[in-house]
């Protein structure tokens, strides 16, 4: 792959380059001259001209070009923005404040293949409505279809979504190594890191004591997920934190698992209204119940997407470590097939 570009005979300038670039994981190439630069001006991902050598850079008339940044270590010079403009670059980079500019610019250049997936958040309307076994089961189904999947555990009291599919024990990072993260993660970095089986990697928390997720962590993980995966689901808590708004004011589609019962819909009701703060496209899964789908839905006012059906042996499966069945064959299989199909397709 094709390094960014620095032109630049600032030593201390350049040690500001390689730290950013070191920070987005990347590494880069380097001309002292506007002459060594040329034969890379064109394909260089990112060209950062530092403000040492734009003037004489200009004087070359090199081609337009986009993602061209000039960097200065003293934009008090009101002569930095002449000198942006003789380039061609797009934007002044004054280091060390816009640092975190760069690190999304050096990132974005090892990511030249954005997916665009679609991010879908799952939340029960009560507890135990099963909001975490359809959003394992959806994961499931969608990486056994050979789509890359990540699954985002969102309720750091829920247990563990990994324990839910006998992986707690996987090696990878959990949401504790993601906390402290801002700005952009790189896609591939975030899925090397991750626990994965297949086509799915999984996100969740670690044993012991939890901190709640900063919504700016979440927001990280989510746009990576956009860009390196085909399909993002996030399995929320019912009690939302700020964390849970972000990934709902990020998701194409909101499912709600809801029991068929007059206490589950009326529960589901309250749940919906938060809900519906923060995400535009909600649907109703329904859990069989004395209430037809059709009422369940009519009573929320949002579409049905669907039943997830009673599995008794299903749990305890899960427990065992042995994950379910989700061929064409079965009801469960079916449902996850469908919205899987509908979820990417809608994208």
């Amino acid at each position: 792959m094709t390094r960014p570009l620095v032109i630049t005979e600032d030593p201390a300038l350049l040690d500001d380059l390689v730290r950013v670039a070191a920070a987005a994981g990347a590494q880069l190439d380097v001309a002292h001259s506007p002459a060594l630069a040329r034969p890379q001006w064109g394909v260089a991902p990112v060209v950062v001209v530092g403000d040492d050598l734009a003037e004489e850079l200009a004087a070359t008339g090199p081609p337009a070009r986009e993602r061209v940044f000039l960097a200065t270590r003293d934009l008090s010079d009101p002569g930095a923005w002449r000198r942006c403009v003789a380039v061609g670059a797009q934007a002044v980079i004054d280091l060390p404040d816009d640092e975190r500019r760069l690190v999304e610019e050096f990132a974005d250049a090892l990511e030249p293949a954005s997916r665009a997936g679609v991010i879908a958040c799952v939340a029960g309307g009560r507890g135990g409505a099963g909001a975490s076994v359809l959003s394992a089961c959806l994961a499931l189904k969608a990486s056994g279809d050979r789509l890359r999947t990540l699954l985002v555990d969102a309720d750091r009291l829920g247990g563990g979504i990994d324990a839910l599919l006998g992986r707690e024990d996987a090696a990878g990072a959990r949401w504790g190594d993601l906390m402290a993260r801002e700005g952009r993660i790189n896609a591939g970095a975030l899925q090397a890191a991750l626990p994965a089986f297949g086509d799915l990697a999984l996100l969740s928390f670690g044993r012991g004591e939890v901190a709640p997720i900063p919504p700016a962590a979440m927001r990280s993980v989510l746009e990576a997920g956009r860009r390196g995966f085909d399909l993002v689901v996030a399995d929320l808590p019912r009690h939302l934190d700020p964390a849970a708004a972000e990934a709902l004011a990020r998701a194409e589609t909101t499912l709600l698992v809801v029991t068929a019962d007059v206490r589950g819909v009326l529960a589901a009701g309250q749940v919906l209204r938060e809900l519906a703060r923060h995400t535009a496209d909600a649907r109703v899964v329904t859990r069989p119940g004395v209430l037809s789908d059709q009422a369940v839905a009519e009573t929320l006012g949002i579409p049905c997407a669907g039943r997830l059906p009673d599995h008794p042996r299903l749990p305890a499966a899960l427990n065992r470590g042995e994950l379910p069945r989700l061929g064409t064959r079965t009801a469960l299989g079916t449902l996850c097939g469908n919205l899987v199909h509908t979820l990417v397709a809608g994208s």
